[in-house]
């Protein structure tokens, strides 16, 4: 530790303030003790000072926070006890910006001690220990910052968390650390303190907030790109980790999945609502491109059937995205013959006025496809009740079918609206809509405030085959992958099961009326190709998720916090699998790019009817 002056050099009071909405204070405030840092963080995750005060708690200043709703600065005990699961580093919670302290500072904080739950207590995250409602005294300055702990491949443990205790419905607040056996434990133990990665594989394209996901494991679920696959609630991928930076937005790198941030990127560990453990560079690598490109997936034969699933992310006539979706359905998916989007807002978007017709959308959408080189293509769907579909609130979002006539020809069968339901009958000894396009089963408690399955006859080259476009419930709500309840709860699925079920039952009574029948059911189904979501769907073999026809490492659409996954699915009856010559592919031209116009990447089916 460096020598005191025998004079202090200056002073700062701050006074915070804190929301009781979102602080646990798990003991009555008591008299000020004077404690270490890593007294205050203890073997836990939760403080043992929590609602006391605490008085000349010393550090270095390692970073401060100039923005947002969480001001204030990091601190680090340059003298570290002997225990690996006891934090040396602390943030001091300031409410306004920090004055008159600078990295390099000694300083001796007085206050009380918090644990803060980012997102508030019902979110289930862990919480961050913190001095708030702090008196400062700056003691010395331009003191050398304690070392990083290094984060990498051979420091992060294999395993991901511990089982939460079942006596505390499976929180793992209350067990005592093991830093060298999980990797949040590990993180937790870290918390507050300055950390390193170093040549970190970006794994989490750079968001809008300013944030990406790196690996600090290069070899864990690798693919071919450079992302990390998401494949099994068992396999959490320990080495994620986000990266944010204390310094100004506009000099945050964009980065693209597989890139690398070259050299070393070092700061304080933070936890954040929004990605867990973070760490808040105060010297951020330098952006190495990995030469990630877009996909395009080859042109259909003539006797190939081509279907695609794309989610174009709340499309509305006012959006700047209609050219860049044309030349991806034109020019990346080689222009399907069906096409089955999802997200489609109504004529005004978000204007919450009661229009419900999306004939705007999809007529820009078509006529950006044309100029873009494609076909005319022409639409189906049906207009969902105002504000009964979820989504961003006006703008009632709905499924719809565009196909290229001059390939394929949709069976009309008209009377379907927001609430009647399309039916099966035998026609001829073939299974054939009552509704065409119609919704399936939309009064249905399955599909309260979501998205209504959207159900459609075509023909190509002489043979039927029935499409069943779906957007399930969304994963909104459920607890997080560093949640303080360890398996995390994932309370979105109930939904999502229930609407398996409407999908699976309806699919089977196709095949009662024709054995033989081509069905395809895809969508956006917000959930992966291992999960129960899917499992139902395919319940009895009555649909088999094509995106396993792919290697495990090419299962994905979507990457979130870092983990690639799959949400959007093919699926297809037997008579598809096991009977037609049929090629998948999952087209990445969204997902792990900073400028994507979609958060998903389109899929896309080829088979001969």
């Amino acid at each position: 530790m460096p020598s005191k002056p025998s004079a202090r050099l200056a002073a700062l009071t701050v006074a915070a303030v804190c929301s009781a909405a979102s602080t646990v204070v798990l003991t009555t405030p008591a008299h000020a003790e004077s404690v270490r840092v890593h007294d205050i963080q203890g073997d836990t995750r939760l403080s043992p000072f929590a609602g006391k005060q605490v008085t000349d708690v010393t550090g270095i200043v390692t970073g401060i926070r100039t923005y947002g709703s969480s001001r204030g600065f990091w601190i680090q005990d340059p003298a570290p006890d002997a225990d690996p699961a006891t934090s040396e580093g602390v943030f001091v919670f300031t409410s306004s910006t920090p004055q008159g302290v600078a990295v390099g500072d000694e300083v001796s904080v007085s206050g009380t001690v918090s644990e803060y739950v980012p997102g508030g207590t019902s979110s289930g995250n862990q919480s961050v220990t913190q001095i708030t409602r702090p008196t400062v005294t700056v003691v010395s300055r331009g003191n050398p910052v304690p070392a990083p702990a290094v984060l990498d491949a051979r420091t992060v443990p294999a395993a991901y968390a511990p089982q939460g205790d079942p006596a505390a419905n499976g929180s793992v607040n209350a067990l005592p650390l093991r830093p060298s056996t999980y990797a949040l434990d590990l993180y937790e133990s870290l918390e507050g303190m300055n950390v390193r990665v170093a040549d970190a594989r970006v794994v989490g394209a750079t968001d809008p907030y300013t944030e990406l996901w790196v690996t600090v494991k290069p070899h864990e679920n690798r693919n071919r790109r450079g992302g990390t696959v998401y494949g099994s609630y068992d396999a959490q991928n320990t080495g994620r980790i986000q990266i944010q930076s204390l310094g100004k937005a506009a000099d945050f790198p964009d980065a693209t999945v597989g890139d690398v941030l070259a050299g070393a990127t070092t700061g304080p560990l933070d936890y954040n609502q929004y990605g867990g453990y973070t760490l808040v560079a105060s010297e951020l690598g330098t952006l190495r491109p990995g030469g990630t490109e877009r996909e395009t997936t080859r042109a259909q034969h003539r006797s190939e059937l081509a279907i695609a699933t794309y989610n174009v992310e709340n499309l509305d006539p006012s959006d700047d995205t209609f050219a860049a979706h044309a030349e991806a359905i034109v020019h990346s998916l080689s222009s399907p013959d069906i096409v089955s989007l999802e997200e489609i807002q109504d004529n005004n978007g978000a204007t919450d006025d009661g229009t419900v017709a999306a004939d705007m959308t999809l007529g820009k959408l078509i006529d950006a496809i044309e100029a873009a080189g494609g076909p005319r293509y022409d639409w189906r769907a049906v207009d969902p009740a105002d504000k009964r579909d979820g989504g961003e609130p006006g703008g009632n979002i709905r499924q719809a079918f565009l196909f290229n006539p001059a390939r394929v020809s949709f069976t009309d069968r008209p009377g379907g609206d927001a609430t009647t339901a399309t039916d099966v009958v035998k026609v001829r000894g073939k299974a054939a809509l009552t509704l065409s396009p119609g919704r399936v089963a939309p009064d249905s408690a399955a599909f309260e405030d979501s998205r209504k399955p959207l159900a459609g006859e075509f023909v190509f080259r002489g043979r039927t085959v029935i499409v069943i476009a779906n957007h399930f419930s969304s994963k909104g709500g459920d607890q997080g992958l560093t949640a303080q309840y360890q398996p995390p709860v994932r309370g979105s699925e109930t939904q999502r099961h229930l609407q398996a079920q409407e999908v699976h039952d309806f699919t089977a009574k196709i095949l009662k009326a024709q054995k033989n029948a081509a069905v395809v059911a895809l969508g956006d189904i917000n959930d992966f190709e291992f999960s129960r979501t899917t499992r139902i769907m395919e319940g009895g073999g009555v649909l088999w998720s094509a995106v396993k026809s792919l290697s495990a490492s090419e299962r994905y659409s979507y990457v979130y916090q870092g983990n690639s996954q799959a949400l959007d699915q093919i699926l297809i009856s037997p008579s598809i699998r096991r009977h037609c010559s049929f090629s998948y592919d999952s087209v990445h031209i969204n997902a792990e790019f900073h400028d994507q116009i979609s958060d998903h990447d389109p899929q896309v089916l080829r088979f001969r009817p």
